[in-house]
């Protein structure tokens, strides 16, 4: 069974950090480009971040220039490194393999960003 565990959000003031981390079981992860998505209320969900098995990365416009992802792909685990946080960015967090089908989605981290 695969899971997908997210982890590291929470309540921030705008321009604010967060680290969050993905934790991945019963994936060949380092054969996977994974991705990092949010979803807001009333809106769909979208994927701000992606990165190859090799470490190859690319962005939403959105968050370009403050957020980077990484993996440790012994670890089988991802990483969002999210700097100066907008309101715009609450969200709840899932990770995920980056190309369809989607592996099940897990539960999320949210993200709220709030003054």
């Amino acid at each position: 069974q695969v899971q997908l565990v997210e982890s590291g959000g929470g309540l921030v003031q705008p321009g604010g950090s967060l680290r969050l981390s993905c934790a991945a079981s019963g994936l060949i992860f380092n054969i996977y480009t994974m991705g990092w998505y949010r979803q807001a209320p009333g809106k769909q969900r979208e994927l701000v971040a992606r990165i190859s098995p090799a470490g190859s990365t690319t962005y939403a416009d959105s968050v370009k220039g403050r957020f980077t992802i990484s993996r440790d792909n012994a670890k089988n685990t991802m990483y969002l490194q999210m700097n100066s946080l907008e309101p715009e960015d609450t969200a709840v967090y899932y990770c995920n393999t980056a190309r369809t089908p989607n592996q099940a989605w897990g539960q999320g981290t949210q993200v709220t960003v709030s003054s």
